[in-house]
């Protein structure tokens, strides 16, 4: 029932900021009990927890990542965005948005962004 679709460019320069918005449908980013993740899985690498924004608007960060990281929303869109700033070519990934309770579910169908001059 409930569909996410991450959205935003496929290049980022070194030292600009990602910025990817995740759209839900089918379910309020609000009223779930659900943290709402971005994950992200560079090439060749496992998957890695960047964070989440829960239904509340708490937000968690993976410590390796908090520095630069930063998880908002749009309540009124049904939107969560994740903004990463000061990226080099070691983020280069494919981004995902899904939701979480207990494990992960309804991902979405994942974006390859590449940080490239």
């Amino acid at each position: 029932q409930v569909q996410l679709q991450e959205s935003g460019p496929d290049l980022v320069k070194p030292s600009q900021t990602l910025s990817l918005t995740c759209t839900v449908s089918g379910g309020s980013i609000t009223t779930s009990y659900y943290y709402w993740s971005w994950i992200r899985q560079p090439p060749g690498k496992g998957l890695e927890w960047m964070g989440a924004i829960a239904y509340d608007g708490s937000t968690y960060y993976s410590p390796s990542l908090k520095s630069h990281t930063s998880i908002s929303r749009d309540t009124s869109k049904n939107q969560f965005s994740l903004q990463l700033s000061s990226v080099t070519p070691e983020d280069t990934a494919v981004y995902y948005c899904a939701p979480f309770a207990g494990h992960f579910g309804s991902w979405g169908q994942g974006t390859q962004v590449t940080v490239s001059s």
